[in-house]
């Protein structure tokens, strides 16, 4: 098989173009924010589509579908030697080790790690995700681990982390330089981006980019037992296991039927005898064996459960077993519908007599997390900026918008964005009330500024539309500043 996948018309696949168009029909109805979506069966490409502008050559944050990866890694690393899956822990890292080593965290084994069985409860492993200072490891095997390894799966995105730090200790590679010949460029992944502590190892939990295609790539390589192009890249037993039931699961944070199917190494099992790489707000690579199928998708969503849900009603009870009669007009409406994806800006008026008065003025904004020490709104009349000032070093953080339409740009508004590309449309719903509605679309989160000039000072809430707290991010009030500073036009 070539590393780009062919295409072909869904009915020669056995899929019905409407199945496809009522499917995509249903996901726009439950959220406004898929990114792309790609339909693989029998190794082919049935139908794919990018909400502009989000596009086939752009990479995604995956968030959790890294977990999937890193197991790659895990199973390629013990197919040569490197270690096993009945290591301890403890025995890769004897200096990080806690002076006082209680006898669940001795007994805690790579399997463990795998199958997020460690013995960690939900608190312990909560407290850790939000604990980001210091050494990975140490901080790791510092956690307490009240119950036995093996008794029952909570989900712990620091025990991948921590097998992307056996990798690495073991063959002296990242994640990223270790599976660059095993894995990424047999599949014609170019070198991808992958977020990295402060020591230098990649977050086996999070933090891989991919763009669509590749997602749908790995998903096939997992479907074909680890075969791609004639070439085994990965044993056919580590597929068996690591797609398999290692560990029931029931997840608190999802009660819906295919998150408790059970869970094997850093894959969740589905219904329909299916497996999945998931990542949080709509990252999927869903591989149905008996279907012959793959599902990519990126999106920044909150009801990730209705994505399978409407996969099993709307698509799969409709799979042929061999090609059906060619319907060229089903054919063209999806082509079309697939070509006219777009993300679409919130609506509103796209001025307001407002903007004379607060056109270039500064306001100082009470202390808040953003960093945001003073900002300023600039307006044309093709769009405008908002212009943001830290406390600590003064430097302007620019995003430009267009007026009830995008406007794209870059930029490191908030801390949290790492100078992310994005669009920016701006809208007044009232006269004294402007909304900056701001999509990270190569990410999942959308943010929405609404700047209140309707009382005595300017009141900034922010919210975001997903979130892993609460989405709405807090609102901050803003006095003109006495005196402004430089101009940036």
């Amino acid at each position: 098989m070539e590393k780009t996948l062919v295409r072909a018309t869904p009915e020669s696949l056995g899929i019905p173009s409407n199945a496809v168009l009522a499917w995509l029909d249903e996901l726009e109805r439950i959220a406004p924010n898929f990114h792309s979506l790609m339909i693989v069966r029998h190794g082919e490409v049935a139908a794919e589509g990018w909400w502009a502008p989000n596009g086939p050559d752009l990479p995604h944050t995956l968030y959790s579908v890294s977990k999937s990866f890193t197991a790659t890694a895990v199973g390629m690393a013990i197919s040569e030697g490197r270690f096993g899956l009945d290591d301890t822990v403890l025995s890769f890292f004897p200096n990080e080790a806690p002076a006082q080593v209680g006898s669940n965290l001795a007994a805690m084994k790579v399997r463990h790690l795998l199958a997020m069985c460690t013995g960690h409860d939900e608190k312990t492993v909560d407290q850790a995700e939000h604990d980001s200072q210091g050494d990975l490891i140490r901080r790791f095997l510092a956690l307490p681990v009240p119950e036995a390894p093996g008794s029952r799966f909570v989900y712990n995105t620091p025990a991948s982390c921590m097998l992307s730090a056996i990798v690495q200790k073991r063959t002296g590679l990242n994640l990223v330089d270790y599976l660059e010949p095993r894995l990424f460029e047999p599949l014609g992944i170019d070198r991808p981006a992958w977020e990295s502590d402060s020591q230098g190892v990649a977050m086996g939990g999070f933090g891989l980019e991919l763009r669509t295609e590749e997602i749908a790539r790995f998903g096939q390589l997992y479907l074909q037992k680890g075969v791609w192009d004639g070439r085994r890249l990965i044993d056919a037993e580590w597929i068996e296991a690591a797609t398999s039931v290692q560990i029931e699961s029931r997840p608190s944070f999802n009660p819906n039927p295919d998150w408790r199917q059970g869970y094997g190494y850093q894959f969740w099992r589905g219904r329909h005898d299916s497996f999945r790489a998931d990542g949080a707000f709509g990252q999927f690579c869903i591989v149905v064996p008996d279907a012959d199928l793959v599902v990519a998708m990126t999106a920044g969503i909150g009801p990730m459960h209705l994505v399978t849900e409407t996969l099993w009603n709307l698509v799969l009870p409709r799979l042929a077993a061999a090609p059906l009669p060619e319907d060229s007009a089903a054919q063209q409406a999806l082509v079309s519908r697939l070509a006219a994806l777009r993300l679409a800006p919130e609506p509103g008026a796209s001025a307001s007599p407002l903007e004379a008065d607060l056109d270039g003025v500064d306001f100082a904004v009470d202390p808040n997390p953003f960093q945001i020490g003073t900002l300023r709104l600039e307006f044309a009349p093709g769009g405008g900026r908002l212009i943001v000032r830290s406390g600590a070093d003064g430097r302007p953080r620019i995003v430009e918008f267009g007026r009830g339409e995008w406007r794209k740009g870059t930029s490191a508004l908030v801390p949290q964005w790492r100078g992310l590309p994005l669009i920016a449309s701006g809208v007044w719903p009232r006269p004294d009330c402007l909304e900056l509605d701001v999509c990270l679309y190569t990410d999942a989160p959308r943010c929405k500024f609404r700047f209140d000039f309707s009382g005595p000072r300017l009141q900034l809430a922010i919210s975001a539309s997903v979130a892993f707290g609460p989405t709405d991010l807090g609102v901050f009030g803003a006095d003109r500043a006495a005196a402004t500073v430089e101009a940036t036009r």
